[in-house]
């Protein structure tokens, strides 16, 4: 999966990956994303982490903002 890939070279600590985790895979359920290949994922991922990086710490937060940001359906 995306998120997971990109994560595993960063310099987050575990608890911030799990939170970033925690939001794009909300944010796929949300968008109703069921193709973790789909390229959609990497979209949301790097959103999801640069919205991570502004401090926000609520994974609910960080994916309603990402898909916000991102002008995607609710599925």
């Amino acid at each position: 999966m995306a998120i997971y890939r990109i994560l595993q070279n960063s310099p987050l600590g575990p608890e911030e990956i799990t939170r970033l985790s925690n939001a794009y895979e909300q944010a796929l359920r949300t968008i109703g994303v069921q193709d973790r290949n789909d390229p959609l994922t990497e979209l949301i991922a790097r959103k999801i982490i640069e919205i991570g990086q502004t401090g926000l710490k609520d994974p609910a937060k960080i994916c309603v903002r990402a898909i916000e940001e991102l002008g995607l359906p609710k599925g």
